[in-house]
């Protein structure tokens, strides 16, 4: 898919067209198209610094985001892949360190899309050999590479021996490539794991983590499994870690939510489960306050749309799309929000999204939900995910955008009680966002 990305540099939005006009290839899983690719452009995934690869439903950006501050903190120049981008494709390649610059991402796009003719590679394809070149060719240390979508037939599964994988939390997504049970989800996500690589992974249901071990096994790949060889828990403001070779007693994660525990814990297992890096505990520690990821229960600055409510509001931004990813949001909700206090939800879901599984995660809460299109991309209509809405209980209305809803929301606030505000729904949702806040990543 092309995420409908658009550039304000003319060569990037040239090699962006070039990419939109891609289509035998795209929506289509499988290792042959990239294989070709990169064969053509000598192979830069085998010459590529050790490689932390990060699978999962949920969870994979914060657990990339905080393995880098940790890499970081430890005093190594860190490569980056993730997807999708919010606001500027650029968020996708972080080399050695920095969001790729537009020189450079136009020219890295341009020599894969020049010698892809015969191939018919996908959008995503053709970013991922694009991100493998920039990283063979750019001196760093390391490179955390997120999986765009699912596993085993994932376009970064070509990476031939990672110093280490792991795999989030899970949940049903996707449905329409990955499987309609959660043991062919988790199977398709454990896809990654190579021969006497370290897989660590998260505590899952047994049927699901029966389904990552039969993989793993097949795979020859040893799994790390939380419960078993690994484990971490927030208490009294920190987050305590444990594993066969001892335990930290680390700062809780400055990013918000009880599930950034998780997401951290996972980090800090991959790390002390692999032999290429030497990570010193201080920069795990250092990574607790250091790791920011975007439209992650991301409070929302000054700036045009935060402006729209009364002062003394809150205004969070949270990208989450999918059932188990509501919940999580819903259960921080409960501990965030006192009672009494106005609370709104702002939505906008994809057409293809489990709406009334994201919506009942929020049933019997006392909030008004206000729903939004998702510009650009075929969403559920305002009017119809506020009808589901209400058959869960709760308050709901249509608006033409977030601004409106925002708007909305200031006029009929109670002044000696400022609302809290949740926008939440879709990254595509969250993209834009940040761009009319004037909040851009970077």
């Amino acid at each position: 898919m092309a995420d409908h990305a658009r550039s304000e540099n003319p060569e990037v939005q040239r090699q962006l067209d070039r990419l939109a006009a891609l289509s035998p290839g795209r929506d289509i899983l499988g290792l042959e198209r990239i294989g070709l690719l990169l064969e053509r452009l000598g192979n830069p995934e085998q010459a590529l610094p050790p490689v932390f690869h990060v699978a999962g439903t949920n969870g994979k950006g914060s657990t990339c985001a905080f393995l880098r501050a940790a890499l970081e903190a430890a005093g190594y120049k860190v490569h980056v892949y993730t997807s999708p981008h919010l606001v500027r494709f650029n968020e996708r390649i972080r080399l050695a360190g920095q969001l790729i610059d537009d020189e450079a991402l136009a020219a890295y796009l341009g020599r894969v899309l020049d010698i892809a003719d015969g191939i018919e590679p996908s959008f995503f394809e053709v970013t991922t050999a694009a991100a493998f070149l920039a990283f063979a060719e750019v001196r760093a240390d390391a490179c955390v590479i997120e999986v765009g979508l699912g596993g085993r037939l994932d376009a970064t599964n070509v990476l031939p021996a990672p110093a280490v994988t792991g795999i989030c939390q899970l949940g049903m997504d996707h449905q329409a490539f990955l499987g309609d049970k959660p043991e062919m989800i988790a199977a398709e996500k454990a896809g990654i794991a190579k021969a006497s690589i370290n897989l660590v992974t998260q505590r899952y249901p047994p049927k699901m983590a029966d389904a990552v071990a039969e993989v793993a096994e097949q795979a020859g790949a040893p799994v790390i499994a939380r419960g078993t060889s690994w484990d971490s828990a927030p208490y009294r403001g920190r987050l305590h870690y444990r594993d066969l070779e001892g335990r930290l007693d680390l700062p809780a994660p400055r990013l918000a939510g009880a599930h950034q525990a998780q997401n951290a814990g996972l980090a800090i297992a991959m790390l002390r489960h692999q032999q290429a890096l030497a990570v010193p505990e201080a920069a795990m520690r250092a990574a607790m306050g250091w790791a920011e990821w975007p439209a992650r229960m991301q409070p929302l600055v000054a700036g045009p749309l935060r402006d729209l409510l009364p002062r003394g509001s809150e205004l969070w931004l949270d990208g989450g799309h999918n059932p188990a990813a509501a919940r999580v949001v819903a259960d921080h909700l409960r501990a965030a929000v006192p009672a009494g206090k106005p609370l709104h939800l702002v939505m906008g879901l994809l057409a293809n999204k489990d709406a009334q599984g994201v919506l009942r995660a929020f049933a019997g809460r006392h909030a008004t939900l206000h729903a939004v299109p998702v510009p650009d991309h075929e969403h559920h209509a305002p009017a119809d995910l506020a009808a589901q809405a209400k058959h869960v209980g709760l308050t709901a209305m249509p608006a033409a955008g977030v601004a409106e809803a925002l708007g909305w929301i200031g006029r009929h606030a109670d002044r000696t009680e400022p609302p809290y505000v949740l926008i939440l729904g879709s990254l595509y949702l969250a993209g834009e966002v940040l761009r009319e806040n004037e909040q851009l990543p970077d």
